[in-house]
């Protein structure tokens, strides 16, 4: 018997979680005594893992779905030190699930209770891992804490997402689906004339990439990532010549050419040499991305808001091990 001492935080609102889980629970419960967390908010989550801290937990599964996960890993970066971050499990279970889809844990419920606990015995929980640095927002307004997530979007896609967020969709269906009523929904938006201009004629953004200062421009779609992986084999981004590692990104201008031969594309993985050469199509990778804007934009899930100024800074932040099954 090994001593390592695992932590399981459950989120019960999950949509994956919202029934028929007592029994996994009650199981929960028994493993892990009070190392099996239910946090009723966010507040009490922050807490509860700074105590997981100071009791040098080193690993921490994460029952839930992306925005749990951001959550976590916001916690663990505020509490724990840097040198000593725990490995990380992420069981699949929310309404998105965009950061399993790379670096999940592969099982859910009592399998994957059976599997972590099997993991915590043997001692050598980090024998299968994946490596990855999540996106580290900062606002420029220094009281206001950094957040941890791995996907970021803004401009045509957080109104995509407030769509998904309308109880029509995100009540009725499974995540799956609840992706294509957005897609169809959002399309509406493109058939009428009014707001085919609104949504086509973007947001006024400036984006400024590493180093450089960008201009102000006017902006479709941006994202970001540090994913290595999406689900069904969609993939909007490219690298840039020679470049390796940091932060994925695509930013689509306003009013791009070819538009649904190019989004098509993007959900092949594909990237065209037309689209690479395109001014409208731009993507590549970097450390440190800075963004103005007055809009709205999305980190896995959830709908933030830039600031009074509207400045966001981007970057990769420390590394985590992500703790597969296998």
């Amino acid at each position: 018997m090994h001593d390592t001492r695992i932590a399981l935080i459950h989120n019960p609102r999950s949509r994956r979680n919202s029934a028929g889980m007592d029994e996994y629970r009650r199981a929960a419960r028994l493993a892990l005594g009070e190392m099996f967390l239910e946090p009723p908010s966010r507040d009490d989550l922050f807490a509860a893992v700074a105590s997981l801290s100071d009791a040098g937990i080193d690993f921490i599964a994460i029952d839930g779905g992306d925005g749990t996960v951001s959550d976590v890993l916001t916690a663990i970066y505020r509490a724990y030190p840097l040198s000593a971050l725990p490995a990380v499990a992420v069981l699949p279970s929310g309404n998105t699930n965009l950061i399993a889809g790379d670096v999940g844990f592969g099982h859910r419920g009592l399998p994957a209770l059976e599997r972590l606990l099997e993991l915590r015995d043997s001692g050598d929980f980090r024998r299968d891992v994946r490596r990855r640095q999540p996106l580290v927002v900062r606002w420029s307004d220094p009281a206001r804490p950094p957040v941890l997530g791995m996907f970021h979007g803004t401009a045509g896609f957080t109104w995509a997402i407030e769509l998904a967020h309308q109880p029509a969709i995100l009540d009725r269906y499974s995540h799956d689906t609840a992706v294509v009523m957005t897609l169809l929904s959002a399309l509406s938006q493109l058939i009428r004339a009014k707001s085919r201009r609104a949504w086509l004629g973007g947001s006024e953004i400036r984006i400024s990439i590493g180093a450089q200062n960008g201009e102000v421009e006017r902006c479709f779609v941006f994202l970001a990532t540090t994913l290595r992986r999406l689900s069904r084999g969609v993939w909007p981004f490219w690298r840039t010549a020679g470049a390796d590692g940091g932060m994925m990104y695509l930013n689509v201008g306003a009013n791009p050419p070819r538009l649904a031969r190019g989004l098509v594309a993007l959900l092949r993985g594909q990237a065209p040499a037309w689209m690479r050469a395109s001014d409208s199509w731009r993507s590549g990778n970097a450390q440190r991305i800075t963004l103005q804007a007055d809009t709205d934009f999305v980190l896995d899930g959830e709908v933030l808001s830039p600031g009074p100024d509207g400045i966001t800074h981007l970057s990769c932040g420390p590394a985590f091990d992500f703790v597969q099954a296998a």
